[in-house]
């Protein structure tokens, strides 16, 4: 699918920003993507609430092949085909797909705080002046024991 047919095909759903991603195009709206374009066809992002709807239009998760396995990508369903020529359903279903997006979002735990190494570096360089600062202790001598 070209970008002008996606463009097309997204006018009742609403505006969408189509990027190239893969062998086709990613499809998101306000930030969060939804949809893939691929060779094999057109994938909503879906979830436990979503999932039953395309399994009763007999649709199948998308899938890809590696030299080793093939891969079962349970977040994504294959749009039924009828939904291409009824741009009212197939508005409905995007934003389904939209929603179950935002929802993956929203369980996703927060990014671990990334490490910035110049940050560290300058933390251990102030540690080592405060100590180098600090007055130095003169060292107490211990009384000396002569042989008796």
């Amino acid at each position: 699918m070209d970008r002008e047919f996606l463009i097309d095909l997204f006018s009742g759903f609403g505006p969408v920003t189509i990027r190239k991603m893969f062998s086709g195009h990613g499809i998101s709206a306000d930030g969060i993507n939804f949809a893939l374009s691929l060779r094999a066809g057109l994938f909503f992002r879906a979830d436990e609430v979503t999932i039953p709807d395309f399994e009763a239009e007999g649709s199948k998760p998308f899938q890809y092949s590696t030299r080793a396995k093939t891969v079962l990508v349970n977040s994504y369903w294959e749009l039924p085909a009828r939904l291409f020529d009824d741009s009212e359903e197939f508005a409905q279903w995007a934003r389904a797909a939209l929603a179950a997006a935002q929802r993956a979002k929203v369980k996703k735990r927060p990014k671990k705080a990334t490490v910035n190494k110049a940050t560290v570096k300058k933390a251990a360089a102030k540690k080592v002046a405060s100590k180098s600062s600090k007055p130095a202790k003169t060292p107490t001598k211990s009384p000396r024991y002569e042989g008796a």
